[in-house]
């Protein structure tokens, strides 16, 4: 899905997001081990390889939405979509994921990556609803979802447990329109 865009961008929002390309894969681990490593936001406690970040892009693209930020040739964030349960009844649901590089946050390039989604999620009539899992506390995060129709529906406590801690989780849903 969307690698045929490989020149340009097919979002008239920003012309800095675009499809993701496998070559994007050793940003993309790089961005993500960040998050692995120094926060709970990943329930993830091992570093991603860029081999293993190429696969993961590979295999999610066949069917979802998966875009960058770019500036100046590097990447600066991502966000995708994919199943959100594995279970055939679940097929039009997906859930979303965001992450943008820790020195770029707070300037506005997860909202606009999570805007273009949103947009790209809308065009496939396939999917009907989008859960955001949120590692719990995370106001920023919260708000973006909130900013682009998404409502609380559940929050889930001490289900996870890293760096020594028990975290919360939230569940954010949006039913697409259509």
């Amino acid at each position: 899905m969307g690698m045929s865009d490989a020149e340009g961008s097919i979002f008239r929002m920003d012309k800095r997001i675009r499809f993701v390309r496998r070559e994007d894969a050793e940003a993309i681990a790089e961005i993500y081990n960040y998050y692995v490593v120094n926060t709970e936001v990943s329930f993830e406690e091992e570093a991603v390889s860029a081999e293993a970040m190429a696969g993961r892009i590979e295999s999610k693209i066949v069917k979802y939405p998966w875009i960058v930020y770019e500036t100046d040739g590097k990447v600066l964030g991502y966000a995708y979509v994919g199943a959100w349960k594995e279970r055939s009844a679940y097929r039009h649901t997906v859930e979303d994921t965001i992450y943008v590089k820790e020195s770029e946050r707070g300037k506005g390039i997860g909202r606009r990556l999570f805007e273009a989604l949103m947009e790209e999620v809308g065009r496939n009539k396939e999917f009907h609803a989008v859960i955001g899992v949120i590692a719990l506390p995370n106001e920023r995060s919260a708000r973006l979802h909130e900013r682009n129709g998404f409502a609380k529906a559940a929050h889930f406590r001490e289900v996870g447990y890293k760096n020594k801690k028990w975290i919360d989780v939230g569940y954010w849903e949006r039913v697409m329109e259509g």
